[in-house]
């Protein structure tokens, strides 16, 4: 039995508990890669080697990010859940 084209694509899901580390990964990559191409081209600006150097400058950032997202994440859940109203259970 072949599996169907749409099932040959699938991607597993990592368990629930992979969350806690999954989340802040790719947050860390899209923010340290939208604030390091915007910082990079004030900086520098629409240069020739602005590839380059944003590329320098994500990977700097990011190595910073991520581990500071993994101890900060936890820290802003409680601020938020102290701030915003939970809904109602049924």
């Amino acid at each position: 039995m072949q599996a169907s084209p749409d099932q040959a694509f699938k991607l597993r899901k990592l368990p629930p508990s992979y969350g806690a580390v999954v989340m802040p990964l790719v947050l860390s990559i899209l923010m340290s890669s939208i604030v390091s191409a915007v910082s990079t081209a004030i900086g520098a600006g629409w240069t020739k080697g602005f590839i380059a150097a944003w590329s320098y400058a994500w990977g700097a950032s990011w190595l910073v990010a991520f581990p500071s997202l993994l101890i900060v994440l936890p820290i802003v859940r409680r601020i938020v859940a102290a701030i915003v109203d939970q809904p109602a259970r049924s």
